[in-house]
């Protein structure tokens, strides 16, 4: 069996006890299939198992890979997904993690299931991305892209963070509190669910915006078009340092005169699903919706 994607690149902490050794069953086979595998240096051990392996920085994978296998967690595709958003390659994920929503081919399927994605028995879904910028105070910081989540939150100490937000260059709310999670759908089951906000269908056209730890009961979750531009603004006398996160990835400080700027991203991420793929499915396995149900009793209603 030949693939339909001849450059597949690795990405994970290939090295890392945990991931080793289902990573070499998985390269090997690939390689058996007469693919080029590219991986990053951390794939060294498993470049001596299995030989004719190129070992790649981040941006040379990303740039030549025409598919991205993650192995390892929901994190590992988060971490991939902005390398290689700009160069418009489709991931999949192996999940050795956790709760694995985005990862979600399991180990003990991997092969069978790599093999048919690989050959092109797939469903591909479209995610968007958000990007972050904050300028102001003579500082115009560079554009960070996330999957998941842009999030603002306050920094070593235990006072309330103070700040306002704008859509579209119009006043919304001035919000005290942890501070604020601004997600795309992919990022809805993450730390926004935490949060109290809502589930988003991964293929609407929309973000969410929701407190974290709001002083107010009636500071609730607000969903947006995705074209919305949000602006976050720290209250001028506020002394609670504050700062930014992408996808859990340290963007940097916000100060009371900078002005945090929130929209989608021209990038996305395309994800490669196995054909019996079901979002619901996902859910209810994930979120273990229906396990305290009559309707899931083995034993027989009488």
């Amino acid at each position: 069996m030949k693939y339909a994607f001849e450059h597949v690149g690795f990405w994970g902490r290939l090295s890392d006890a945990r991931v080793l050794e289902t990573a070499s069953r998985i390269i090997s086979h690939v390689k058996s299939r007469q693919a080029r595998i590219f991986a990053p240096p951390s794939g060294e051990v498993i470049a001596r198992r299995v030989g004719d392996i190129e070992l790649l920085d981040e941006a040379e994978l990303a740039a030549r890979a025409d598919v991205i296998v993650a192995i390892g967690g929901d994190g590992t595709m988060l971490h991939a997904a902005r390398r290689v958003a700009q160069h418009d390659v489709p991931l999949l994920g192996v999940n050795l993690g956790k709760l694995g929503f985005l990862t979600d081919i399991l180990p003990e399927h991997a092969l069978e299931t790599i093999d048919a994605i690989l050959s092109g028995d797939h469903v591909a879904e479209k995610r968007l991305m958000l990007e972050a910028v904050v300028d102001g105070n003579g500082e115009t910081r560079p554009p960070m892209i996330a999957l998941n989540d842009v999030v603002l939150q306050k920094r070593g100490s235990s006072r309330i963070l103070d700040f306002a937000t704008w859509v579209d260059g119009s006043y919304v709310n001035t919000h005290g509190g942890d501070g604020l999670v601004v997600a795309t759908p992919t990022g809805s089951t993450a730390y926004a669910l935490s949060c109290g906000g809502p589930i988003i269908q991964p293929n609407l056209n929309a973000i969410v915006m929701v407190p974290i730890c709001p002083h107010t009961l009636s500071d609730r979750p607000l969903v947006l078009n995705a074209s919305s531009v949000l602006e976050v603004r720290l209250h001028p006398g506020t002394e609670t340092p504050a700062f930014v996160a992408c996808d859990g990835e340290e963007y940097g400080p916000l100060e009371p005169s900078q002005t945090l700027r929130i929209r989608t991203s021209g990038a996305s991420v395309t994800l490669l699903h196995p054909r019996d793929h079901n979002y619901y499915e996902l859910l209810r396995s994930k979120l273990s919706w229906g396990s305290a149900s009559r309707f899931n009793r083995s034993a027989p209603r009488g």
